[in-house]
C-alpha cells in the first residue's frame, strides 16, 4: 500500500498561521500522512509533486467585520501556480474576530488551479481543535 502525503503551504504574518500549520502537519503525521510543510516564501514546486492532499493556508487580512481577503503576497503566490492540481484541497486560516468571507475569497483565488476545496479549516489561536481533527480524518479516510 502506498503512503498517502500531504503538502502544507502558509502565509503567516506574527507565526499564528505558521502555528496552525505545524499543528496540522503533527496530526497528519500521527495519521500516517507523509507531510511537507512550508511557506510561501521557501515553497518549491517539487513540494507538491505526488501530493494526494494540499492545505492552502493564510491569515484572514481585512476590517474586523467585513471584507476580509487573504493578503497580496498569498495571491500572487496562487496566481503563480499551475492549472489543474489533482491533489485533494483544503483550506485553513487564522482570525482575529471571524473568517467572514475569508474562504470564499480563496477559493475564488484557487479557482481552475486545484480541485474545490473540500475541507475549511480555522483557528484563532493557531490551536487544532477536535473538530478540525475529525474534519481532517474524514477528508483522508475518503
Amino acid at each position: 500500500m502506498n503512503t498517502k502525503t500531504a503538502t502544507i503551504i502558509y502565509h503567516s504574518k506574527r507565526g499564528t498561521t505558521q502555528k496552525f500549520a505545524a499543528e496540522i502537519a503533527f496530526y497528519l503525521k500521527s495519521r500516517g500522512i507523509e507531510t511537507k510543510v512550508t511557506s510561501i516564501t521557501k515553497f518549491k514546486a517539487e513540494d507538491m509533486d505526488g501530493a494526494d492532499f494540499i492545505f492552502f493556508g493564510c491569515w484572514t487580512s481585512g476590517l474586523f467585520l467585513i471584507l476580509q481577503h487573504p493578503e497580496k503576497e498569498w495571491v500572487e503566490f496562487i496566481n503563480k501556480l499551475p492549472k489543474n492540481l489533482s491533489a485533494k484541497t483544503a483550506l485553513f486560516t487564522t482570525y482575529k474576530v471571524r473568517t467572514g468571507s475569508m474562504f470564499s475569497n480563496m477559493k475564488k483565488y484557487l479557482k481552475l488551479k486545484t480541485q474545490e476545496a473540500s475541507l475549511l479549516l480555522q483557528s484563532r489561536n493557531g490551536e487544532l481543535s477536535e473538530l478540525n481533527k475529525d474534519l481532517i480524518s474524514q477528508l483522508i479516510d475518503e
